[in-house]
């Protein structure tokens, strides 16, 4: 499984509003505030999402403890954590209690089977 190579970071550009950038806190909350009061009352098409092709799910396999370890082991210790402030050491480290190894993927498996 090779779900841990790094993601290449998307293309960003400044937000506009009326054809200005704008990039200091204070102009985004105003630009973010007119543009959302914009839009408020518009009528939405739902049947739109009527138009997207579903297709198949695939059957999701439970992770293993094994496979878990092979893949975090893999993962640079000195990367920058994330949102939730948990850097792959800290990961790796938790992992070695076999109480919290088996938590931490008796969570992912559950995210799997309910799609999230």
């Amino acid at each position: 499984m090779n779900w841990i190579n790094r993601c290449k970071l998307p293309a960003t550009e400044a937000i506009k509003y009326n054809g200005s950038p704008y990039l200091f806190p204070e102009s985004l909350w105003n630009t973010l505030h007119n543009t959302f009061n914009s839009t408020l009352y518009h009528q939405v098409d739902l049947d739109i999402l009527n138009e997207i092709d579903r297709k198949p799910t695939s059957q999701w396999f439970p992770l293993s403890k094994e496979e878990f370890k092979q893949a975090i082991s893999k993962c640079n210790n000195s990367s920058a954590p994330g949102p939730d402030k948990l850097s792959w050491r800290h990961l790796k480290f938790i992992i070695n209690q076999d109480k919290c190894l088996v938590n931490i993927i008796n969570i992912a498996n559950t995210c799997f089977n309910l799609g999230h």
